[in-house]
């Protein structure tokens, strides 16, 4: 074997050692499924239902987030722990608040979170609606008509300044 083959076979055996570490755990944190798969659909259900509080914007099951894995995790846990469906959401907003729903309840502590953007809606149609209102009705400053005094003394004023320029 010559030297330039030997070089090649060190540096595969290399990133061989320094890759399979890196892929056995990358297999080991791997999301793996319920063997009941009634079970299993219960669980993937159930990730519909809770929000990545990283993406705030996706499903636990749409996310690959740590943290929305942690918590795939976690349902198939309670699942196979033999909670229901709602005591299982009921364990995870109890640690995360209705903020991990991607569906909140309409409750007291969630009014702002439901109404509060109809509401800024509303407030600011009725704004549009005064500002177009007020636009519209602000008179025209016209000019008065001069009474013969005042056109006198115009006349007076515009021939003395007439003159000063002279």
């Amino acid at each position: 074997m010559n030297r330039f083959a030997r070089f090649i076979v060190l540096i595969f055996a290399i990133v061989s050692i320094l890759v399979t570490p890196v892929l056995v755990q990358a297999q080991s944190t791997i999301d793996k499924p319920l063997e009941n798969p009634v079970d299993e659909t219960r669980a993937l259900a159930l990730h519909k239902l809770l929000r990545c509080l990283v993406c705030q914007n996706q499903s636990i099951s749409d996310s690959n987030a740590e943290l929305a894995r942690d918590l795939r995790i976690l349902v198939r846990q309670r699942i196979a722990a033999g909670d229901s469906d709602d005591e299982t959401l009921a364990y995870i907003v109890d640690r995360y608040g209705d903020w991990v729903l991607l569906d909140p309840p309409v409750k007291s502590s969630t009014y702002v979170l439901w109404f509060g953007p109809v509401v800024i809606f509303l407030l600011a149609l009725f704004g549009v609606f005064l500002f177009m209102r007020r636009s519209r009705i602000v008179p025209v400053a016209t000019a008065a008509s001069l009474n013969a005094e005042e056109e006198v003394k115009l006349k007076k004023l515009l021939d003395d300044t007439q003159e000063g320029n002279s």
